[in-house]
């Protein structure tokens, strides 16, 4: 019956969507955010300087919940503000941190929105933008030279861009590194276990109407325009429109608790499956460091 229940109203999402044939303009400006760099586009193409080394795949876990390791924080609302690069970047250096000092700390995506201008260095008109967007590599670049992030609590959301009040001395996480990680599955999986929360684009079409099981959609483009934060994996789950299970990933998403799936969404994943909305296509990891007060 459950299963039935969640296809009638899949089914129902899935033709709003159609209608509306995409993402519609005041939508993606208000709750997406991310910037598409040049470098991206190249990187799907060639290599990059920030490329993550080959992992090994043998013995990987059948399914796979950083939730159920500690490694990642509350569910957070970007508001009407295309920040959602922010909450993706905070949330990948959340688990980081967490793996590397055994403390989640919950960080703060307002000082990404008030301080970070950090540029791609390819292109030096693409740069964060606060409630106009962003990309997490540039963030984690940003990071690097300002030192770190402080914690929510410190520095707490306000959900627009306002002036910066980035305090040094109340850095609770920093980065040592981040990569990028190739378009493969495998590999997306491995990063995913040895470095925890990977930040990761997603093209939202179906995420304005997304109600819970597995999406799976028949026809979804790789247009990135949204950040959020791979959790997880599973080996099957229901996907209504498929009719059956599907194995799928887990995202947190920054759209409150309230939507989805107590806000988390989940996606077909597998070689085999098509139309995955660009979720393996711009992926990337960052390593954290302690950082000390100074």
């Amino acid at each position: 019956m459950a299963h039935r229940v969640l296809l009638l109203l899949s089914l129902a999402a899935v033709a709003a969507v159609v209608a509306s044939a995409a993402v519609d303009a005041e939508f993606r400006r208000t709750y997406l955010g991310l910037r598409k760099s040049r470098r991206e586009l190249l990187r799907e193409l060639g290599g990059s300087a920030h490329d993550a080394p080959v992992l090994p795949t043998d013995g990987l876990p059948d399914d796979f919940d950083w939730r159920d390791h500690g490694a990642v924080g509350p569910v957070k609302n970007q508001g009407s503000c295309g920040s959602c690069w922010s909450f993706s970047a905070s949330g990948a250096l959340e688990g980081a941190h967490y793996l590397a000092t055994g403390k989640l700390e919950v960080l703060s995506e307002q000082q990404f929105v008030d301080c970070d201008h950090e540029c791609d260095s390819s292109e030096p008109d693409s740069c964060d933008a606060g409630c106009n967007g962003g990309l997490m590599t540039t963030a984690f670049s940003y990071l690097q030279k300002a030192g770190g992030l402080e914690s929510e609590k410190d520095y707490p959301y306000t959900g627009r861009d306002g002036k910066c009040k980035f305090d040094k001395s109340k850095i609770v996480a920093s980065v040592q590194n981040f990569s990028v990680v190739s378009v493969d599955e495998g590999q997306i999986a491995a990063n995913l276990i040895k470095h925890g929360p990977l930040a990761i684009g997603i093209n939202a079409a179906y995420m304005q109407t997304y109600i819970g099981g597995v999406s799976c959609p028949y026809i979804c483009g790789r247009h990135l325009d949204h950040g959020v934060l791979l959790v997880g994996y599973g080996a099957a789950g229901f996907a209504p429109i498929r009719l059956k299970e599907k194995p799928y990933w887990i995202i947190k998403n920054s759209w409150g608790e309230n939507w989805g799936e107590n806000g988390y969404y989940k996606i077909c994943r597998g070689s085999n499956v098509r139309n995955k909305c660009g979720v393996d296509s711009m992926v990337s990891t960052v390593s954290a460091i302690h950082a000390s007060k100074e």
